[in-house]
């Protein structure tokens, strides 16, 4: 599927899920870490009104992209198609 999504409350709970994250506690978890872990950094160098818009982690083949809103983290797992992979799915084999 290489898709999917989660919305997780400020403290964690997964509010919804669907995808390939559907019902994955475990990235969940990972993902709150990561969001608390952006929050903590240098408040000097980031002040906290000033705080992330988004973080994206990109992979070869997929990445995710979290950002907060109404105090809710909001998560999406999206596929990344390359340019080759596009020329390989439209050949024809005669």
């Amino acid at each position: 599927m290489d898709s999917g999504s989660l919305v997780l409350t400020a403290e964690g709970a997964v509010l919804e899920s669907a995808g390939d994250l559907q019902n994955d506690e475990r990235a969940a978890h990972s993902l709150l870490q990561l969001v608390s872990l952006a929050q903590q950094i240098d408040p000097v160098a980031f002040p906290k009104n000033d705080g992330f818009k988004k973080i994206t982690i990109t992979y070869e083949d997929h990445c995710f992209i979290i950002c907060m809103s109404n105090k809710k983290i909001h998560v999406v797992k999206k596929s990344l198609n390359s340019a080759s992979d596009h020329l390989e799915s439209n050949t024809v084999n005669a």
